[in-house]
């Protein structure tokens, strides 16, 4: 019997020089061939096709870190497809768009692929995945009477390239906030709410005074002593939405989900599944009768 551990060193990514995947270990301690899906039964589901949710997701898959290795990411599939799940079945067609209108990245080593139902989903959306909108335009048509209920911005530490630094991100944010839609979002996702607060004095911020569950930079500091990253980020989100006013509550990541206001919030991939279902029934209730 071989009880040998799996390596903790980062995999290569043959696609390109000095980028890494996840180490074996991390990807048996933090990824699952299945996933908790359930609960996604919405008698009251829409059926007119009025409302939809607008994705905004990863167009880069390489993210530097402080040694100048490349980690290989992308949105995170869980944390895209759970939420997507609940939201499409609750009767929300979902609009797909990134910075470049270039195709989404994922991070396709944590796909679940024993999940029929999540990947035919993939499968149902793949056309917009690979060519999504251009968010800039998106934006430029934004009004008070747009059928957007909704921001999606999903997780993976392909969250933390370009979105915080965007005026659309930062503008379609305005408009969400400003036209009462909700803004849902998980783990690394609520990096980009950080582009609320570009040319703001201040560190002002649409969100001072938001409480979120997020990812914790304290963990994020951790896993490259597993191998899940190829070296130290450059920088925590985390302590970028502090100085904007926002706070994450949770320490760790049990799969806690967040509702304040407007915003919809999970910590982890293990929160996808409440995610979802927390952002489909609040967007059924507040659409009701409309």
């Amino acid at each position: 019997m071989n009880t040998q551990e799996p390596s903790r060193q980062p995999s290569p990514d043959p696609a390109e020089r000095d980028a890494f995947f996840p180490s074996p270990y991390s990807l048996s301690q933090f990824t699952s061939p299945k996933s908790d899906l359930s609960g996604a039964d919405y008698p009251d589901a829409r059926r007119d096709g009025r409302w939809k949710v607008l994705m905004i997701a990863a167009d880069e898959r390489y993210l530097p870190t402080a040694n100048g290795h490349l980690f290989s990411t992308g949105n995170h599939p869980v944390e895209t497809l759970l939420p997507m799940y609940h939201l499409d079945k609750a009767g929300f067609d979902i609009d797909v768009a990134t910075l470049s209108g270039n195709a989404v990245k994922f991070e396709w080593w944590a796909f679940p692929r024993e999940d029929r139902e999540i990947g035919a989903l993939y499968e149902r959306y793949e056309a917009r995945f690979r060519q999504p909108l251009q968010l800039d335009e998106v934006v430029a048509g934004l009004g008070a009477d747009s059928n957007y209920a909704a921001i999606f911005i999903p997780g993976g530490h392909g969250a933390l390239i370009g979105l915080p630094e965007s005026t659309a991100v930062k503008s379609a944010l305005q408009w969400a906030m400003a036209g009462q839609r909700h803004i849902i979002t998980l783990c690394h996702g609520p990096a980009a709410l950080l582009a609320a607060g570009i040319d703001e004095a201040g560190d002002g911020s649409l969100f001072r005074g938001y409480r979120i569950c997020a990812f914790p930079d304290a963990m994020d500091r951790q896993t490259p002593e597993i191998g899940y990253m190829p070296g130290q980020l450059r920088w925590f989100f985390g302590e970028r939405l502090a100085q904007q006013g926002v706070q994450i509550v949770n320490e760790g990541i049990d799969g806690s989900v967040l509702q304040d206001r407007l915003l919809l919030t999970g910590d982890s991939p293990l929160a996808g599944n409440a995610l979802g279902k927390l952002a489909a029934r609040t967007l059924l209730d507040a659409l009701a009768g409309r």
